[in-house]
């Protein structure tokens, strides 16, 4: 979704200096990620003299070559990490090329536009608040570091969604029955994201573009209905991968340093969704990749012990291109040069990891009791608004504390609800994302670890529990 915001962001910043402007983004089902030589050509004969490329490029020299061969300008403005040759491109606008010194390297693909936006409209206009909301949806998709100046961005953004002049946005809240006026960055995360990204992921992003862009009232209606039911569809889809991705990628495996998964049938759209569920569930980096004809292009996800795009970078003689961050890539690669791809990653995983004590890690910021927990100490947690990747929000521990009740809720029994009180007579509810397996065997007291938020439904607030752990009382020393 980082593109998508980042080439609605650009297109409306070049639209109010009247510029003759138009978006275009690749299909990932024909044409692959980021820039290709064919829409180049497309562009090229359509009269197109300039092209800009937002959160891609920076990885593209052969390309930059081609668009230059055809006497086509470019400009490339990307985040992602420079290979070993940057881009014979007409101009390269990326914090973490080699001797750029803005000071903030952490920016998303549309932290990077609105830069541009801000240099050619000019940083006191009114006119580039209207488009901080653009800025909060992909920044907080694209899990860059909530610190510095994209926690600025976020926060400036989420006032701009609350106050939305954009009718797409308007709609799409509406359709998921989510109050615009309220969000947060999680509801970006959990609900405005996966619904803009569907799109992109079963077709195209256009649809996501042009709900972002459009003003018409009917035409974003629809749009919007559009997303939900691709959302769910993608929903279904993901499950399925993750399910067949997990039985390839574990079979003749005992102690695997890095998952990698591959078939024809796998939807190009979320093998890295897949990928992510894979890494979540057994902390280890993972591959999952779609089989063409003739190429294979694969999404990977990795722990903060093993940067894979670093990986993929001792592997580039095999691989047609490659890209990505610390933590998530993409590639493609010849079909003949896979098995060497898989067992060279594999080998990479295994020279850096064994040994490791690899297990996933939280860290509690303090002990409370339930009776602590109050509307008062929410008021005061929302100065650290907004949090998320690399701002976690503050994780308190509760021990020794009574279930007073327990069921799972959600499909297929997924999510874990609890009341719990503590021996003051304070209960709250807590709801355990992807905790429904723990139901059966809970034992009557439990320690839990969690987030404190505010809990909306039917027009009534009320206080719950975000569990990140549950373990039996007594069973985890305080450290």
């Amino acid at each position: 979704m980082d593109g998508v915001t980042a080439t609605a962001l650009l297109l409306q910043a070049l639209q109010q200096l009247h510029a003759n402007v138009r978006g275009y983004i690749p299909n990932r089902f024909d044409e692959g990620y980021g820039l290709n030589n064919d829409a180049l050509d497309h562009l090229k004969s359509d009269g197109v003299k300039l092209v800009i490329t937002v959160d891609c490029g920076i990885r593209s020299p052969n390309e930059a070559q081609h668009a230059r061969d055809i006497g086509l300008d470019l400009v490339i403005s990307d985040h992602h990490h420079p290979g070993d040759e940057l881009p014979p491109a007409f101009a390269i606008i990326n914090p973490k090329q080699s001797g750029d010194i803005y000071a903030d390297k952490d920016l998303a693909g549309v932290g990077v536009a609105y830069k541009i936006a801000e240099a050619l409209i000019g940083s006191g206009d009114l006119s580039l608040i209207d488009l901080l909301d653009l800025v909060a949806l992909g920044t907080v998709a694209d899990l860059v570091p909530l610190i510095g100046e994209n926690r600025v961005l976020v926060r400036r953004g989420l006032k701009q969604i609350r106050e939305t002049k954009r009718q797409g946005l308007y709609s799409l809240a509406n359709i998921a029955e989510m109050s615009i006026g309220k969000t947060t960055a999680d509801q970006i995360g959990f609900i405005l994201g996966p619904r803009l990204n569907a799109a992109g992921r079963l077709e195209s992003a256009l649809a996501a573009l042009d709900l972002l862009t459009t003003n018409d009232v009917m035409l974003a209606g629809q749009l919007a209905q559009q997303l939900d039911v691709q959302n769910r569809q993608r929903q279904v889809l993901t499950r399925t991968t993750q399910e067949k991705a997990e039985s390839l990628a574990m079979a003749g495996e005992s102690n695997p340093f890095l998952l990698f998964a591959v078939d024809e049938e796998f939807n190009p759209g979320v093998v890295g969704l897949a990928a992510s569920r894979l890494t979540e569930t057994h902390y280890c980096p993972s591959v999952v990749a779609a089989k063409g004809a003739e190429e294979t292009r694969g999404s990977c996800r990795s722990i903060p012990e093993f940067h894979i795009t670093d990986a993929l970078d001792q592997c580039a003689d095999l691989l047609v291109r490659h890209g990505g961050h610390a933590a998530a890539a993409g590639f493609t690669v010849r079909n003949e040069k896979l098995p060497e791809l898989v067992s060279r990653l594999k080998s990479i995983a295994e020279a850096q990891l064994s040994g490791k004590d690899l297990r996933p890690t939280v860290t509690a910021d303090m002990e409370v009791s339930l009776s602590q927990l109050n509307f008062d100490l929410l008021k005061h947690l929302s100065y650290f608004e907004p949090t998320g990747y690399g701002n976690p929000s503050a994780i308190f521990v509760s021990r020794n504390v009574k279930v007073k009740s327990a069921r799972t809720v959600g499909a297929e029994g997924k999510h874990l609800k609890l009341t719990l009180e503590d021996e003051h007579s304070a209960a709250y509810g807590a709801i355990g994302f992807r905790m429904g397996s723990l139901q059966a065997d809970l034992p009557s007291r439990v320690d839990v670890m969690y987030s404190f938020e505010a809990n909306e439904y039917n027009g009534r607030t009320s206080l719950q529990l975000n569990l990140k752990d549950v373990k039996a009382a007594g069973s985890v020393n305080t450290q």
